[in-house]
């Protein structure tokens, strides 16, 4: 669904990269600092993938037990999980047997090796979509983006390779991947509209979730932090303030000894009182 660059039959040249639009900004509600995901966008996003992409791609640091409290109640995931078969430790005997899916194993991959995956794209290698909100330029923005900008037919004058589709925004614009996203293509359980954008909307909200599934956890704990880090700080300011004012405030006073000369007459050297007591000068 998504490319790497081993999609091109050639790697895009330097004079077609300036012929990429670069990825519109949206405001995503999960990057702002006080906001979660969307956790019924999420399910659909997970629905999105699991109808759509995970046919070429795969979700490898994703397990069935990271879907549990985020979208899925434990039950459904079991269920999920024990649709598919995994492979068993081998027996005595050197079998290895197929067992059903439970909590602690990953979600499967399409195919069983990259060859695989290469000799049923024509050579290309379907990324594993896990971090690829991480690992492309844009994040979200650029997935987004992708997925939705595949025009009816290319515009005047674009040129395109033999077995790529026309995109703007992805570098060279020419891409093997075709669009896969149309309206109505999904039909969420939810009862939304599952048009074009909001499919990508959701599948991308899913990916980004995939890419950081502590994020939620992250800025719960950053919130703690500065209510303590705020709390100890002001308590900091008052001790500086008012238990430290007499020491910050007090100045010291050097007042040197008084000295008084007095001459004696019958003597021709002086008689120096310091202190009240007399010494000879």
């Amino acid at each position: 669904m998504l490319p790497t660059d081993s999609i091109h039959t050639r790697p895009p040249s330097a004079d077609h990269w300036p012929n990429s639009l670069h990825a519109t900004k949206y405001p995503w509600e999960h990057e702002k600092l006080y906001k979660t995901f969307d956790h019924q966008s999420l399910r659909r996003g997970f629905q999105v993938y699991q109808e759509v992409c995970a046919s070429c791609h795969s979700m490898k640091r994703i397990a069935y037990r990271n879907l549990v409290g985020n979208f899925m109640t434990v039950d459904e995931a079991k269920a999920l999980a024990e649709e598919n078969e995994f492979d068993t430790e081998p027996n005595d005997e050197g079998e290895i047997e197929k067992r059903p899916g439970k909590l602690s194993d990953y979600l499967p991959s399409p195919y069983k090796n990259d060859e695989a995956a290469r000799a049923a794209n024509n050579g290309a290698l379907p990324p594993d979509l896990s971090l690829i909100v991480k690992a492309r330029h844009g994040g979200c923005n650029y997935i987004f983006s992708l997925l939705t900008g595949y025009p009816e037919e290319p515009p005047a004058g674009a040129v395109v390779q033999e077995g790529l589709n026309f995109n703007p925004y992805f570098p060279g614009t020419g891409i093997a991947m075709a669009r896969v996203l149309y309206d109505g293509l999904v039909e969420y359980d939810d009862k939304t509209p599952a048009t074009t954008s909001q499919m990508a909307k959701d599948v991308v909200e899913f990916l980004n979730w995939t890419a950081e599934p502590e994020m939620d956890d992250r800025k719960k704990m950053g919130w703690k932090v500065m209510a303590v880090a705020g709390t100890l700080f002001a308590l900091s300011v008052w001790v500086k303030r008012y238990k430290w004012t007499v020491v910050k405030t007090r100045k010291l006073v050097y007042n040197p000894p008084t000295t008084k000369a007095v001459r004696n007459p019958s003597s021709p050297r002086a008689e120096v009182k310091i202190d009240g007591k007399e010494y000879l000068k």
